[in-house]
């Protein structure tokens, strides 16, 4: 009886101790990923409280069964996406970031509080985070239908990618672009808008994902960085050589989102040669030697009129003007973008383009 009861007594103090030990190192780790930093956004904004649900490691470990390699939906700069079940039977996708330094530290906990205060239909919705793994994870709405990067470069020619969803698809981007600079408490600038950051729902509506770079910036401030930032073939030439990033840099990105959409062809292409390798450049030269019609994709031509195509190509030349003053506000190119897309009738016909009324129009 005296062994039996020793065996018990040693058992439950092993647990206990095991437990304290599980607790204190959950608390070291939420401290290391930025929970005090949270809970000091959090001071500051009360709503933030209410609206960032934190998960724990027991939680997101039996979604992702571990986080499973067969979970995993995509890798990035900034860590690994798996794919999770909840308990309430949920599906998200969950972030597990790398091991992080400070600063990026930082941009984890701001892209946590930036998408805390977003609301809108085509962004990726913020369900919440877990501090208290070695990693920092970030937990959001799963969003079934991959890129819009891969859906543009997809060439199994399985799926008709239409005129009239590249437009819509198109807009409601823009739209959500718009609203991130001018409708929030605070304008937002996303920094990195690409295509891969672009998410597609079942229903094949635009989602804008990853904020890990995004920023608040006070109203007609712009943001002055020691390091730029963003992804090469959509990084605005002004705040390359500035370092001063506006909300203009934004909608030279997304001109450049607008050609993809348009032509096809990647951001940076190696097939091509010389300087136009680069997109922007090559439908620039493009429009200046009056054959943009021909870079164009040939479903855009065939469903396509003179009038429309050319009021796009016009739009993404003002979105990838030089000098950012030039350039319009994410609003006006979703309400240029809205007034074409109501107007488009599809055409099942092949339209005949001449060169001299592009540069006209032009």
């Amino acid at each position: 009886m005296g062994l039996f009861l020793l065996s018990v007594i040693s058992y439950a103090l092993y647990k206990i101790i095991k437990k304290t030990k599980a607790k204190k190192r959950k608390q070291r780790f939420f401290k290391r990923n930025g929970g005090l930093l949270l809970k000091q956004q959090q001071a500051t904004d009360v709503a933030l409280v209410e609206k960032t649900i934190l998960f724990t490691s027991n939680e997101l470990g039996k979604a992702t069964d571990n986080f499973n390699e067969n979970r995993i939906l995509g890798r990035g700069g900034q860590g690994t996406v798996y794919k999770g079940m909840l308990a309430d039977g949920r599906i998200v996708a969950i972030k597990k970031s790398k091991m992080v330094d400070e600063s990026q530290l930082e941009e984890f906990i701001n892209e946590v509080v930036i998408l805390s205060q977003v609301n809108h239909r085509n962004v990726v919705k913020l369900l919440g985070c877990c501090l208290e793994t070695e990693v920092p994870l970030l937990v959001s709405e799963f969003i079934s239908n991959g890129t819009l990067y891969d859906l543009i470069q997809d060439e199994t020619g399985e799926f008709s990618f239409s005129l009239s969803m590249r437009l819509h698809i198109a807009t409601e981007v823009a739209g959500a672009l718009s609203y991130l600079h001018s409708a929030t408490s605070i304008p937002i600038y996303h920094r990195d808008v690409k295509t891969t950051n672009i998410l597609l729902d079942e229903q094949y509506r635009a989602k804008v994902s990853d904020f890990g770079t995004s920023r608040f910036v006070s109203i007609d401030q712009t943001h002055l960085t020691t390091l730029v930032k963003g992804t090469f073939g959509y990084l605005d030439p002004e705040y390359f050589q500035s370092s001063q990033f506006t909300e203009k840099s934004d909608v030279y990105s997304f001109g450049v989102v607008l050609l993809e959409l348009l032509t096809r062809e990647k951001p940076i292409s190696f097939t091509r040669f010389g300087e136009n390798r680069n997109l922007a450049t090559y439908f620039m030269l493009a429009m200046e030697e009056g054959r943009v019609m021909s870079i164009f994709d040939a479903m855009v031509v065939k469903e396509g009129s003179t009038n429309e195509l050319l009021a796009m190509a016009n739009m993404a030349m003002r979105c990838l003007n030089f000098n950012g003053k030039n350039r319009p506000t994410m609003k006006e190119v979703a309400t240029e973008l809205e007034r074409i897309r109501v107007s488009h009738v599809p055409s099942t016909h092949q339209t005949n383009f001449g060169h001299a009324t592009q540069h006209d129009d032009v």
